[in-house]
């Protein structure tokens, strides 16, 4: 134990990077922890380091008392007196040094283990503190080993873990292969400390466009929205602060070097880059981009569009599974229902013909019907006279007009219930006729059983009487 501390601290201090006063208080709470092994738990003890000769002083603290009831914690006054300080009065505290050389070897390789935890401790809220302010940090380190899918990553100081479900699908990584991702939370608990990566965030891929756009690290260009699929396509909407600078162009880059560097490292994702306006319907037609819109249709209380593109542009418009729309709904945040322009034609033309069918309803009340949102009869029965406004319409008219849709409505239910009904009882009279007929049929191979039985029989007496009948003329 006389081993001069002074080295060993500063050495631990700089290869952990952990500061000399943690590394101190690390080690006075090893020496602490060795020393009530050996002298019990009973006794108030003290340590303290003292840089002058490099080593942990152990010290007993005794209260000074006429009378002793603790021996543990208690001095008499003149026993106090007479070996530690000649002027020690009641109530006085008196520190004793204790002998560190009686300490036991079991007593120093657990203290030994403190300390080894007390520095990893230290360690991990170091490394924490350093990591907690660099959330939403592009990272770059070596892929180290693989646990249950989850990928280990050697930070350098650290290891972190990228979890299954933030790798992008059909990604494959090797032992010893260097990776960047996204640090997408820090924490620090009991287990230890978790740094959790990503490379499927969409703010990872705009991290990228940040390392690899000048502009976009300037503030000159901002990427107002962006959507994705990890390993299959993104939308990113752009705008640019200066009119002098194109954002879609700066974002590309000359070549398209820019947003190359951007695709090869999400390897192959591709990525469509949109300016960015304030005019949703607008937007909505540049998020759908490569496909062409005719139309759209603005539905502001259920925050939705309908989009009419040309026919041969729909399946360009969906994408393969849908992908393109649901990236354009992600980036606008707009409900889009993406609609061929024969659909359209045919929908209009059925819901005109489902209004028109009201009686009494003019051909002019049935177009503004529509043309502010009604698609239907029941759409229109269904709709409340207190709040219907229609531009066009007077509120007696609308009155009117709701009325004579709820009994157009309900006549075409009755209609409809008894025209159900007659098919039930003719399908119900064709079932018994079909019974009947199946009756009949069923009994006749009986009849035809009975007459085939009965011939041979009478064919063999008709026989025998022909028999009789040519013995007798033989004998005449």
């Amino acid at each position: 134990m006389q081993v001069d501390l002074n080295r060993v601290i500063e050495q631990v201090s700089k290869e952990k990077g952990i500061d000399k006063t943690i590394v101190i208080n690390a080690v006075e709470e090893m020496m602490h922890s060795a020393a009530r092994r050996t002298f019990g738990p009973d006794r108030n003890i003290e340590s303290r380091f003292n840089p002058d000769i490099g080593e942990i002083e152990l010290f007993e603290i005794k209260t000074v008392v006429e009378k002793v009831n603790n021996a543990a914690s208690e001095a008499d006054v003149k026993e106090a007196r007479a070996k530690y300080d000649p002027e020690a009065e009641v109530g006085d505290e008196i520190l004793i040094k204790l002998d560190t050389a009686t300490m036991g070897r079991i007593a120093a390789q657990a203290a030994k283990q403190n300390l080894i935890q007390h520095i990893r401790d230290a360690e991990r809220k170091q490394i924490f503190n350093e990591f907690k302010d660099r959330k939403q940090e592009v990272v770059s380190g070596i892929v180290q080993r693989f646990e249950r899918k989850n990928m280990i990553v050697n930070l350098g100081r650290t290891e972190a873990i990228l979890p299954e479900k933030e790798q992008i699908p059909h990604e494959r990584y090797r032992q010893g292969d260097r990776i960047r991702a996204l640090i997408l939370d820090v924490d620090l608990s009991e287990k230890g400390l978790a740094i959790i990566l990503s490379r499927t965030s969409t703010d990872f891929l705009m991290k990228l466009f940040e390392q690899e756009v000048p502009e976009i690290y300037e503030g000159i260009v901002e990427i107002r929205q962006s959507a994705r699929e990890p390993g299959g396509r993104a939308k990113v909407a752009v705008h640019s602060k200066d009119s002098d600078v194109d954002a879609v162009g700066a974002c590309v880059g000359m070549k398209g070097t820019r947003v190359q560097s951007v695709v090869q490292e999400l390897r192959g994702e591709k990525i469509d880059i949109v300016p960015w306006t304030d005019d949703q319907a607008e937007l909505v037609c540049r998020a759908l981009a490569p496909a062409k819109v005719s139309k759209v249709i603005i539905d502001e209380d259920e925050h939705a569009m309908e989009v009419i593109v040309p026919d041969d542009q729909l399946s360009l418009a969906i994408g393969k599974r849908g992908q393109n729309v649901r990236l354009a709904h992600r980036l606008t945040g707009w409900k889009l229902d993406v609609r061929s322009e024969a659909e359209a034609e045919e929908e209009a033309r059925s819901a005109r013909a489902s209004l028109n069918a009201i009686p009494s309803i003019g051909d002019i009340n049935a177009e503004l019907l529509y043309q502010w949102g009604f698609r239907s009869a029941e759409q229109l029965a269904e709709a409340d006279e207190n709040a219907f406004d229609v531009e066009g319409i007077s509120a007696e008219r609308a009155q009117q007009i709701i009325n004579a849709a709820r009994e157009h409505v309900a006549n075409k239910k009755l209609q409809a219930e008894a025209k159900a009904q007659a098919a039930a009882l003719a399908a119900a009279a064709a079932a018994d006729t079909a019974s009947t007929v199946e009756g009949a049929t069923a009994g006749e191979p009986e009849e035809a059983e009975t007459s085939a039985i009965a011939a041979p029989e009478l064919s063999e007496a008709d026989h025998d009487a022909g028999e009789k009948a040519e013995d007798a003329g033989g004998k005449s």
